[in-house]
């Protein structure tokens, strides 16, 4: 049997002790829920965990570049604005 890898990367080993047998568990039902082995669900969870986040805007400019780019023809508001008063 011939396994293939889409990527080789270095495996490391973490060790959580004293982890509840109700997280244990629930663990292995969501790995199996999902096809998954426990320590490939928890690589996953982990690795999901320390994703960096992406913003509103950033994704919407990834659309953006997707599509081709947008552009918008708004024309400028010239009216004057009268500045606050805080009296």
């Amino acid at each position: 049997m011939q396994a293939h890898f889409e990527e080789r990367r270095p495996w490391h080993l973490v060790i959580v002790r004293n982890l509840p047998e109700a997280t244990h568990r629930a663990l292995k039902l969501r790995a199996a829920q999902r096809g998954r082995s426990t320590e490939a669900e928890i690589s996953l969870i982990l690795e999901n965990a320390v994703a960096p986040k992406i913003g509103l805007g950033s994704a919407l400019v990834a659309i953006g570049q997707q599509l081709g780019g947008i552009e918008l023809d708004l024309p400028r508001d010239k009216h004057t604005v009268e500045p606050a008063s805080f009296e």
